[in-house]
């Protein structure tokens, strides 16, 4: 059995904005659906940081939803 060393992420907070406004952009309140739908078959499969990737993209997709961040605006991080 071999075991992989985990990979440093080099997906950035904008990356992930762009990704969800273009998500909603093409399938509207349906991207919820579908990321949530991503998660559970990362979970299934056992891939915990894809599922965690995914979380974080579909709280994206509900903030850009819900008009609480806007696509064009800098990133702040705390």
């Amino acid at each position: 059995m071999t075991v992989q060393a985990a990979r440093a992420s080099r997906i950035t907070p904008d990356d992930i904005r762009n990704i969800a406004f273009t998500l909603v952009e093409r399938h509207g309140a349906q991207a919820l659906g579908y990321a949530d739908l991503a998660v559970e078959e990362m979970e299934e499969k056992g891939e915990e940081a894809s599922a965690e990737a995914w979380r974080a993209l579909r709280s994206e997709i509900e903030d850009a939803l819900d008009g609480r961040i806007v696509r064009n605006r800098q990133i702040v991080l705390h």
